[in-house]
Order: structure tokens, then C-alpha cells, then sequence
């Protein structure tokens, strides 16, 4: 077993338990000395977790680092694909630059690069995505599908799904997607992804889907000056600090599956999960484009995820881009 096996092994058997494991249950599971167990031990307080020793009882993990660690997060993780590979970065100017450089040099399939703070996280259309430290996700995972590129836009589909059902999983929040690639949590902004893409005519290399939540941001420490949108929190909203860890996790373990899903059964389930939850079907909307504005009503979305607009004199719009409110 590598190194970070073993030690990832030994936070695994820690959670699992009832507080105290035993040196002689450790020595079992991973199949090495006691001795080994102690430098291992050693080994991982050196990177930031504390672990305390029990007289004549074991051991017992009390905390981990306050940055997210590559060990934590695959720790068990329930995973095929997504997180076969994991980066933790404290700081970088942005995850899908790295994701991207990455998969370009390689990367397998499934790699993670997740940031503490970004200092030029990317938004959709050029814009910035605010990345102050501690207290969110910035995530990028490289996925390798066998499909073509005008197919590579279903995959927004699976990472905004995968963000709403990890946040049911950790809060007691109902998280609303609006069109293309937002989260909302009473109307506010929580999240938001970005696809970047690299392809052949007939084929997709790699796609790199980045992800940035706000779990723990308080937004009084956020000019809104800075904001295009109401923007806001799982604590502001829920009262409660997040774990970042169980949310990382959660994520990973929601996308993998949905992409498992996707790769055998097409976009069409989680496309029909998107519907469900972005509630935006029969709504009125103006949509704001780099040259025009018009409203209509949706009628859906297709299998490209462009929103269906039914005009005022019957025509059908579809819309690949731009900014849409509700009216």
C-alpha cells in the first residue's frame, strides 16, 4: 500500500469508529507493524491533524486541518471516477487554469484541483468569481467523455444537479437552478460553474467543469459594488456553518454518479432532474443579450441545454446565451 494509502486509510478507520481506535486494530486493517502505525501517526499530526494518544487504549483523531487535504476528502470515498486524482491547492489564480494545464499534460479522468482562495476565479462570460479564503468550494474536475463537442454542453447538466443535490444532502436548504448554470437559495445566488472544453472536429478531449459554492461567506465582507446579482451563503441562508469537507465529498460522490448515469443512459434523466428543479418551465422571462433583449415565455430546454423562449408573435427562441430574469 503507497504512503497516502496508508494514511488515508488510518482517517478512514478513524471516522468509521467510535472515537478511540486501537493500535493493534489499525496494525490489522492496513496490514502493517504497530511501529508502522506510530510513524504513520507521526507522519500525519506533522501535516496538521491532531491526533491524540490514549494510554493503553489507541488513538483518537480530534481534528483535521483547517484546509482542505487530497488524504480527507478520498478518505472512503464513494467514487468510480471523479476524485481519482485530488488536488489541494491554498492558493492559485484560478482551478480550471490548473485543471485545464493539467489535462492537457494528461491528467486521467476524474481529477479534482480545489483551491482555499482564488485570486482570478472564472465566471461565466469573463467575469470574476470573488474566491476569499476558508470559507467556500473552488473545485475543477477533469472529465474525458466519449462524445462530440456539441454534445459536451449536456455536461452542465450534471454539475448543477450534482451541486443541488449536495446541498440537500448537507443543509436543510431547497436549492432552485436558474438558467444556464446557477444555484439560487431564495432567489439569491449560491453557485455557479463553468464549462471550459477542449476538442477535436468529431471529438472531445477533455472537459474541465468548474464549480464554486459559497458555504461559509458572509456577505457583509462583500462590497456590493462587486456583485452583478443577489448573492448569498448556505450559512447566511441556514444559520449554520457548513462542513466543507462532507460538502466536497458529498459533491464529488452526487457528480460521479451522475456522470456513471450519463455515460450509459444519455442527458436525458438528469436533464428531466434539471427541469424538475429549475422550475422554470411556463415562467416569464426577459433574456439579455450582448446585442438584444426580449422576453417570452419558457417552454423548456433542449438537449444542448438552450432555453426554450415562446415569443409574443409564436416564435420559438432558442437561446444559447446570455442573462435571464424572471418577470
Amino acid at each position: 500500500m503507497k504512503e497516502s494509502g496508508v494514511d488515508g486509510k488510518i482517517l478512514e478507520l478513524f471516522r468509521s469508529g467510535d472515537g478511540v481506535v486501537s493500535g493493534a486494530a489499525l496494525s490489522k486493517a492496513l496490514g502493517v507493524s504497530r511501529t508502522a502505525v506510530w510513524k504513520h501517526v507521526k507522519g500525519l499530526r506533522g501535516k496538521g491533524y491532531q491526533i491524540e494518544a490514549v494510554p493503553s487504549k489507541g488513538y483518537r483523531l480530534l481534528s483535521s486541518p483547517e484546509i482542505l487535504t487530497n488524504l480527507d476528502i478520498t478518505a472512503g470515498l464513494g467514487t468510480k471516477r471523479v476524485g481519482s486524482s485530488v488536488i489541494c491547492l491554498k492558493e492559485t489564480d484560478s482551478t480550471n487554469s490548473v485543471a485545464f494545464k493539467m489535462a492537457e499534460e494528461g491528467a486521467p479522468e476524474g481529477t479534482v484541483v480545489i483551491a482555499d482562495t482564488q485570486s482570478a476565479g472564472k465566471g461565466r462570460l469573463g467575469r470574476i468569481w470573488l474566491s476569499p479564503p476558508g470559507v467556500n468550494l473552488y473545485c475543477s474536475v477533469v472529465l474525458r467523455p466519449a462524445i462530440a463537442p456539441v454534445a459536451a454542453c449536456q455536461l452542465t447538466f450534471l454539475s448543477v444537479v450534482a451541486v443541488a443535490r449536495a446541498v440537500e444532502r448537507c443543509t436543510n436548504l431547497k436549492p432552485q437552478i436558474k438558467w444556464p448554470n446557477d444555484i439560487l437559495i431564495n432567489g439569491k445566488k449560491v453557485a455557479g460553474l463553468l464549462n471550459e472544453m477542449n476538442a477535436e472536429t468529431e471529438k472531445v478531449n477533455f472537459v474541465v467543469l468548474g464549480i464554486g459554492v459559497n458555504l461559509n461567506l458572509r456577505m457583509a465582507v462583500i462590497s456590493e459594488g462587486l456583485l452583478r446579482h443577489p448573492a448569498t451563503s448556505l450559512l447566511e441562508e441556514g444559520g449554520e456553518e457548513v462542513d466543507r469537507l462532507r460538502f466536497t465529498r458529498a459533491l464529488l460522490e452526487e457528480l460521479d454518479q451522475l456522470y456513471d448515469n450519463f455515460l450509459v443512459q444519455g442527458d436525458g434523466p438528469v436533464r428531466a432532474e434539471w427541469l424538475a428543479r429549475s422550475a422554470i418551465k411556463g415562467r416569464s422571462v426577459r433574456v439579455s443579450q450582448q446585442n438584444r433583449e426580449f422576453s417570452g415565455v419558457v417552454q423548456g430546454v433542449d438537449s444542448f441545454g438552450a432555453l426554450l423562449v415562446l415569443l409574443g408573435d409564436g416564435t420559438l427562441e432558442t437561446v444559447l446565451s446570455g442573462d435571464v430574469a424572471f418577470i
